[in-house]
């Protein structure tokens, strides 16, 4: 995953690897919880509103979801199901390959 090679100084592929999967797995326990809840916004992009910047260790929305949907729990599949469900459109794999996200809860939605 792309997120997996943007390292820190002095860190090593295998430590930041590790680094997005515990920011991963705790996403996963957060949204199985209800605690962060997933927006799609019009152009399919999708951002987790009520994850913490503190928790996300550099680890975008995209690269999150790309995660979530190889190796989350059912739940947080779920959750992102209902969120396409209730936006009436699903995750489009082409709009996070173009960078699309939101810096403010899904109320924008940027390319840069």
């Amino acid at each position: 995953m792309p997120c997996d090679t943007v390292l820190k100084p002095r860190q090593t592929i295998q430590q930041r690897a590790e680094e997005v999967r515990r920011a991963t797995a705790n996403l996963d326990r957060r949204l199985a919880a209800r605690q962060v809840k997933p927006v799609i916004g019009p152009t399919g992009g999708i951002t987790f509103v009520g994850w913490p910047e503190a928790e996300r260790d550099g680890i975008t929305d995209a690269c999150a979801y790309r995660r979530l949907m190889v190796s989350g729990s059912a739940s947080a599949k779920m959750a992102i199901t209902r969120a396409e469900q209730i936006s009436g459109r699903t995750v489009d794999k082409t709009a996070l390959a173009r960078g699309v996200h939101s810096h403010d809860n899904g109320k924008t939605w940027v390319t840069h």
